[in-house]
This record gives structure tokens, C-alpha cells and sequence, in this order.
């Protein structure tokens, strides 16, 4: 009797197990632990990025070099309460700059650290035609800096997260501050279960 039943509960038990995937659309907003997501990611580049590019430091630099700037990324810091990969932040704000033909972007210095040692090789390995030689690389104009922060407010059932991004572009020439950026998101979580 012990057996038959077993026999019938197996497959029941590997039924409530089974694994359920739904694609979605990129631009849907999901978010199902109040942390932060690609949609905050997305939100806070696209803000940013209109932001940067409708300011005057921009045309005053054009207007003076008769050519688009030329950007590295320094550090970005997550400062907040939780794990943030603000590389993909970073990634979607280098896209939406570039993608715009306004602005010109460099290598990051550990980017340039294997596109250097390819240079290397390839001058010690390839055609004198096809060789990229050392010393042509493209110097940034400006620095891309920031951080994201959070406060945190809650009590046993109810949180208020609160995340502040702060980007600043510093002029690589005089270390002059020529666009600070920030943008500011707010979320109230309900979870009879949550933690801090």
C-alpha cells in the first residue's frame, strides 16, 4: 500500500518542481523586489544622457575645437545598501552618448591595457601594412565620475528606498566641473517579510 502511494505522489512532487520561463519585452517595467533594475539602469542613462547633451558645455566646446569632445569613464560608486552593477549603467550611458554622434568616447584604462598589449603583439607578428603602431591613440577631453547612494526607511512591513545618481564630467585640461547630472528615484516596497 506504502508503495502505491509513493508511486503516485512521485510524479506529483516533480510537478511542482517544473521550472516556468516568459520572455519579456525589454521595455516592459518589471519589478518584483523594489531593489535596483535594468529599468532604473535605463531610466536614470536615458535621463542623464538628454540631460548632458542639451547643456552648454557641449556647443561651447564644439564652437572652440570645431570637432565633438572626447569622453573616458572614471569610476562610477555604488555607495548604496545593495549590489549595483553600475558597469551595465555605465554601458547603457556610453551607448545612448555615442549612438548620439555628439560625443566621442575612449577606452577606459583597463580597456586600454589589452587593446595595448594587441598592439604589442602586432608589432612584433604583423605586416608592416596591417601593424598599428604605439603612440596614435586619442587622448579624452573630459571624465565621466559618479555615484549611486540610497537611503533606506521602513519598519517591518513597509520600506521607502530612495537611490540618488550623481554624475559630474570634469574637463581633463583644467579640471574645470562642466555638467553635473542628477537624477533621483523613490520606491515603496509592502512585504509582510521584509528585511533591511
Amino acid at each position: 500500500m506504502k508503495r502505491c502511494l509513493l508511486i503516485l505522489l512521485i510524479p506529483l512532487f516533480f510537478a511542482g518542481c517544473v521550472t516556468e520561463v516568459k520572455r519579456l519585452d525589454l521595455n516592459e517595467e518589471v519589478d518584483l523586489s523594489g531593489a535596483w533594475n535594468d529599468t532604473d539602469s535605463r531610466l536614470v542613462a536615458e535621463t542623464m544622457v538628454d540631460d548632458v547633451l542639451n547643456r552648454p558645455w557641449i556647443d561651447q566646446y564644439v564652437r572652440k575645437k570645431g570637432k565633438p569632445p572626447t569622453v573616458i569613464v572614471g569610476r562610477v560608486d555604488n555607495l548604496s545598501h545593495e549590489h549595483i552593477n553600475t558597469r551595465t549603467f555605465v554601458r547603457d550611458m556610453e551607448r545612448a552618448l555615442i549612438n548620439s554622434g555628439r560625443v566621442d568616447f575612449v577606452a577606459s584604462s583597463a580597456e586600454r591595457g589589452e587593446v595595448r598589449d594587441e598592439r604589442e603583439d602586432q608589432d612584433l607578428h604583423s605586416t608592416e601594412t596591417s601593424r598599428n603602431a604605439a603612440g596614435e591613440e586619442q587622448g579624452a577631453s573630459f571624465m565621466l565620475q559618479g555615484s549611486i547612494e540610497t537611503i533606506i526607511d521602513g519598519n517591518s512591513n513597509e520600506q521607502i528606498r530612495y537611490y540618488q545618481v550623481n554624475l559630474t564630467l570634469i574637463s581633463l585640461a583644467n579640471n574645470r566641473k562642466v555638467w553635473i547630472g542628477e537624477k533621483k528615484i523613490r520606491k515603496k516596497i509592502t512585504n509582510s517579510r521584509l528585511r533591511y
